[in-house]
């Protein structure tokens, strides 16, 4: 019997070939997974500033601040104008102060005194004066704020660059001369010129290259207000007896013998002052960034720098022209107002108008009656306050930055 071709040998049990083994479950391709990338986006988010609590809190909470500050402040020199007007050697109720205002612009409203020469008193003697406590003190504290914005420095104050002693060089020449007994009108005219003229030449000698430096116009206007007092001093010893006492006085500052005409010139300046130091807010808010940062954003530095210099010499000047060297208002004003509200010079300003007014007021009126049948001078006043403040305001400065180094 023939063996079996190998072709008729019986293969082995076939073994099943990759294709056929039954692969294990499948995997997910990379695409089929769920990649970073598929995550929301961003936007989808809610960010912080959608979230309706945090944002809402913030925002009222500091515009309610701002608020708050502004109607306290307006209540309190009202409320200080009218005590003002009415408390003094001849007095007067609040009630009747009002009533007096009341039946002034045609409203029959309010008691008013029986006394014969009440409103003579209060409408020739005490509103011109109380008027221009406002003024003052509104125009050195704007200054003040717009000083501390171009220097970028909550110590400066506009007597840095020598507006008060130029003015004072001139009244007192006008008055050692004699020249204030022929013109009434001389001094406080010589004083006006006087602030400008000096100022503009502390920022001419300041000036090296087409431009100026805030550390060279401090230390000009240092040497300038030196060079000031060694005249006024000069003045005093070359001066009469009956001059020497009206130097000495019209230095100290005092708001009296107020008139509505002195009130007259002295709005118009500080009106104009106040909204062109406004304008400049949000060019003083970039320059607080740097000088670099502020160019890159398109400040004119320099110009901002010229005209924010011409403002305050304008407010400083006219302020002291009629009431003498004031000084400290333009310092205090304007940082218990930023610790308030803030860098933002524009609310800055509008508070240190108010603050500043409310400030004059009230020791104007701690003036007129500190004394029985006397007057302070206010400008003394305001350095008794300021000086403590600044010390304080020293040690602040110095803790806070943790040195002068």
């Amino acid at each position: 019997m023939s063996a079996p071709s190998p072709r008729s040998v019986p293969s082995p049990p076939s073994v099943p070939s990759p294709r056929s083994v039954p692969s294990p479950p499948s995997v997910p391709s990379p695409r089929s997974v769920p990649s970073p990338w598929s995550v929301p986006s961003p936007r989808k988010v809610p960010s912080p500033r959608s979230t309706p609590e945090e944002p809402v809190v913030l925002g009222g909470a500091r515009r309610t601040r701002v608020v708050v500050f502004f109607a306290i402040t307006a209540v309190l020199a009202v409320a200080l104008l009218v005590l003002s007007a009415g408390i003094g050697q001849f007095a007067l109720t609040p009630g009747e102060v009002v009533g007096s205002i009341l039946h002034k612009i045609g409203l029959p409203f309010g008691p008013v005194s029986a006394h014969p020469n009440a409103d003579d008193v209060l409408w020739s003697v005490r509103f011109p004066r109380v008027t221009m406590a406002l003024l003052v003190g509104a125009g050195l504290a704007t200054a003040g704020a717009v000083m501390q914005g171009v220097f970028g420095n909550p110590l400066a104050e506009p007597g840095v660059i020598g507006v008060s002693a130029g003015a004072a060089v001139a009244a007192c020449a006008v008055i050692a001369t004699g020249w204030a007994s022929a013109w009434p009108w001389s001094p406080a005219a010589a004083a006006f010129a006087g602030g400008l003229a000096t100022t503009l030449t502390v920022y001419v000698l300041a000036r090296s290259g087409g431009r100026t430096e805030v550390v060279t116009l401090v230390l000009t206007g240092i040497a300038v207000n030196a060079v000031c007092g060694a005249g006024i001093a000069f003045l005093t010893f070359v001066a009469t007896r009956q001059a020497r006492e009206q130097i000495v006085f019209w230095q100290l500052g005092s708001l009296n013998g107020t008139r509505w005409s002195y009130v007259a010139i002295i709005a118009p300046l500080v009106g104009v002052g106040v909204a062109a130091a406004l304008g400049l807010g949000r060019k003083l808010d970039l320059l607080c960034l740097g000088e670099r940062a502020a160019r890159h954003l398109g400040v004119r530095v320099e110009r901002l720098r010229i005209v924010a210099i011409g403002v305050i010499a304008l407010l400083a000047a006219g302020a002291v022209a009629f009431c003498g060297i004031i000084s400290f208002v333009g310092l205090v004003v304007p940082h218990l107002v930023r610790m308030v509200l803030g860098p933002a010079h524009r609310l800055l300003i509008a508070g240190s108008v108010l603050g500043g007014g409310a400030l004059m007021l009230g020791a104007d009126l701690i003036a007129r009656n500190a004394v029985p049948y006397a007057d302070l001078p206010i400008g003394m006043l305001t350095a008794l306050v300021g000086g403590p403040f600044f010390f304080w305001l020293l040690r602040r400065t110095r803790r806070t930055s943790g040195g002068w180094a």
